[in-house]
């Protein structure tokens, strides 16, 4: 039934709401008002037209016309409101079949359900064209907003319910999107189309905290750096994936730094090229992430990474350096010695990108910088390691043209690059320079000690230090300890153990390390006595560490003092027999290989063989290998003295471990066994010990061999060992036996050789 009444368009525009898209259909009194209005081009009527169905509801067919009263209008919203409470709870609406388009024939249902909740649901029927059911869910809330929620039906294609065939087809569904080929499931997967019901919806989620996201943060890092160096890359973007952390700038920025002060730089660089390969990670401020991974590789030492980092840096616009990150590089180079490369950098900070971007908003972007005192300071890093005073003079003239005065720092730094060229007399010119126009400081003071004590002015060097302390000036820890070690050098270790006192108000490193410093500096000079001295009154205060042990037992051996050597060895193998638990390592000391060494080449310049064979012994107990290039020596000049129990040793303890013993090993063995006439093992020794240099083993080395040795040796004991090795397949055993076959006929053949034979028994 089709009915219209008219009422004023005043009326009309009071009784809408603003948007009236957002609403189905309005009730009015016992009437329905439909969702789509026709005006008719009328200045005080409108026509207001619409389609019902047969469902018992009044259908006004005839014309109205509103008073223009406020009373009425207040009773015509009044009934508005009375009405719609009465209406039913189910109002089935369907509507006639629209007209053909284009050879497209369209029929839909639908199916309107009004709740007392305020909640309308609209379920769309399928029709004969689309496959497709889904169901809307309109949610009007008490401020007037409509949420729309779009639900797959059970026999939809996107329903988990859905039969093998209809997923099948699912399955079979492709679309293309800018070239790319994309699943349905995919789709789907994507939070923008799952539905407001999903578990890990991010609606009514706890909102992340900036400390529980530092934490995961951290965790990430350390998991990371505790990884194995050789993880694949799938393992490592897996480790990436499940931190459950939104990589931003910030996340991955934080990640690096904290992976820099773990001093894993390859974890850095790694982090970096995950990021590049994932363009899902858009990212804003690069030039951050760039800059935190440029100080990682500073703080660790490695000038060529980031070089190729800050290369890659120049590619864009958004990671393009600013003067911070040219700090970062140029500190890096400096500390390293890159001079080249330094000069380099400057001449990027002035010279415009060499790569065009393209910047439509930003067409006044000029990136060049002039280099700032900081990258000055670089260069003078670079010019004391490479020991080039006229890069030293390059930076003042430079800081003259541009007006600056250098800083005092600046001044240091060149004092060090003078001190380094051995140009002592510049650096006393540069100090009085400094004397003009600022107060030294602790940096400066300390060149100056350092540059008198090569002058060998030691008591100058005292009365610059009194000098600085009487302008009060405070000393830092460097300074104290080359004045320190300066008074050890020159035999003054007394006065050396009272600037401990001074040293240890400022002091940051252990008090360990600075009394190792003085015990070289006392051996360095050859004062073995002092050195021992402050061994000793060291473990007053602290317990000497291995490195110190090592350095005291080296100036030992050096200055011939082998019994106090040997002394401090045995200390060293009874602190570590005490140990029992992991407890017992603190403040306990255990030999290492250098140790051992040490040993083993006092004991063999003392020709002590009793000695040596003990700590090779203990060499071997302790876990350490046999050396060919430290050890083979000593073993053979053992044997050589009638010591064979060091290489029966050697010999078992490769046997043992399952290496192949050197070739002069090998000979040394047979040459023992065959002077023992013990044929059987000296050939038994040839043939399973299958050494590396087999070919060293040729019948011309045997010939030499049974040349130089076969004085030594019995006819009987090589008669012997022609028999027993005559049937063996190894190539050096034939050699060996071809060779002592031409010996023994080359003996017989001479006459002198057959009397000497009848005489002694023994060829000559």
């Amino acid at each position: 039934m089709v009915g219209s009444f008219y009422m004023s368009e005043s009326t009309v525009e009071a009784l809408l709401p603003r948007n009236c898209s957002d609403i189905p259909f309005l009730l009015f009194g016992s009437f329905v008002l439909p969702k789509r209005i026709a005006f008719v081009p009328s200045r005080k009527r409108v026509a207001v037209r619409s389609s019902l169905d047969d469902t018992g509801v009044n259908v006004l067919s005839k014309e109205f016309e509103f008073k223009p009263s406020f009373v009425e209008y207040l009773k015509e919203l009044e009934s508005v409101k009375v009405d719609r409470d009465k209406v039913g709870d189910t109002v089935n609406v369907r509507s006639k079949t629209r007209e053909k388009r284009g050879g497209v024939h369209e029929v839909s249902s639908v199916r309107e359900t009004a709740s007392k909740g305020g909640f309308v649901k609209r379920k769309v029927l399928p029709n004969e064209r689309n496959e497709e059911v889904t169901s809307v869910i309109k949610v009007v809330s008490k401020e007037g907003y409509v949420k729309r929620r779009v639900m797959p039906n059970e026999d939809s294609l996107y329903h988990e319910s859905a039969t093998e065939e209809v997923k099948k087809k699912r399955n079979g569904v492709i679309k293309k999107f800018d070239g790319k080929r994309e699943h349905d499931d995919a789709i789907w997967e994507r939070a923008a189309f799952r539905s407001m019901e999903s578990e890990d919806d991010v609606v009514g989620k706890k909102r992340v905290t900036r400390a529980d996201k530092e934490d995961r943060i951290q965790k990430l890092a350390k998991c990371i750096n505790g990884a194995d160096i050789d993880m694949p890359e799938w393992q490592f973007s897996k480790m990436m994936r499940s931190a459950q952390i939104k990589y931003t700038d910030y996340s991955i920025m934080r990640l690096v730094q904290t992976l820099g002060t773990l001093g894993n730089w390859r974890r850095v660089l790694q982090v970096i090229d995950w990021m590049r390969s994932h363009e899902r990670f858009k990212s804003h401020k690069l030039r951050y992430v760039y800059t935190a991974a440029l100080t990682a590789l500073g703080k660790a030492r490695r000038p060529v990474e980031s070089l190729n980092l800050f290369r890659a840096m120049l590619e864009q616009m958004s990671s393009y350096p600013d003067i911070v990150a040219y700090h970062c590089i140029a500190v890096t180079l400096g500390q390293a010695g890159h001079i080249k490369e330094l000069f380099d950098v400057i001449d990027t900070m002035r010279a415009p990108p060499k790569k065009k971007f393209n910047t439509p908003f930003l067409d006044k972007w000029d990136p060049r910088l002039e280099p700032d005192i900081t990258v000055y300071n670089a260069v003078l890093n670079a010019c004391v390691q490479r020991k080039n005073w006229e890069g030293a003079f390059w930076v003042l003239q430079q800081l003259r043209e541009k007006g600056q005065q250098p800083s005092c720092a600046t001044y240091g730094l060149v004092m060090e690059v003078m001190l380094a060229c051995d140009k002592y007399n510049l650096v006393h010119d540069f100090f009085k320079k400094v004397q003009k126009s600022y107060i030294p400081n602790a940096l400066i003071y300390r060149v100056l000690v350092n540059t008198l004590w090569k002058e060998g002015k030691i008591d100058e060097v005292t009365r610059a230090v009194d000098e600085m302390e009487r302008r009060g000036i405070v000393g830092n820890a460097a300074l104290y300890y080359d004045l320190a070690r300066c008074l050890c050098s020159a035999g003054r270790c007394e006065d050396a153990l009272k600037q401990l006192n001074k040293l240890c108000r400022v002091a940051n490193k252990p008090l360990v390390v600075t009394y190792t410093g003085l015990i070289q500096a006392c051996l360095d000079a050859g004062y073995v006595e002092n050195g021992a001295y402050i061994f000793s009154h060291m473990q007053k205060f602290c317990s000497p560490n291995l490195v110190t042990c090592n350095i005291m037992l080296k100036g030992f051996v050096d200055h011939r003092r082998y019994q106090d050597a040997f002394e401090l060895f045995l200390k060293l193998l009874e602190n570590s027999g005490s140990i029992c638990g992991d407890s017992d390592y603190k403040g306990r000391v255990i030999p290492d290989i250098y140790t051992f060494n040490a040993m083993l080449d006092a004991c063999f310049a003392e020709k002590q063989w009793d000695d040596l064979e003990f700590a090779y012994a203990q060499m071997l107990e302790y876990g350490h290998h046999f050396n060919v290039k430290r050890h083979l020596r000593l073993v053979l000049d053992s044997c050589r003295a009638g010591r064979d129990k060091l290489l029966e040793m050697v010999w078992n303890h490769l046997v043992k471990v399952g290496r192949l013993p050197p070739t002069p090993l090998v000979i040394e063995l047979l040459r023992k066994k065959l002077e023992n006439d013990n044929a059987t093992a000296a050939l038994s020794c040839l043939v399973e010990s299958h050494s590396e240099d087999s070919s060293a083993l040729t019948q011309k080395s045997w010939s030499n061999f049974f040349v130089e040795n076969g004085s030594r040796f019995k006819e009987a004991t090589l008669n012997e060992l022609i028999r027993k090795g005559s049937c063996s397949e190894k190539v050096a055993v034939k050699h060996l036996i071809e060779s002592c076959k031409e010996f023994l006929q080359n003996r017989r053949t001479s006459s002198w050789g057959k009397t000497r034979f009848k005489e002694t028994g023994v060829f000559v």
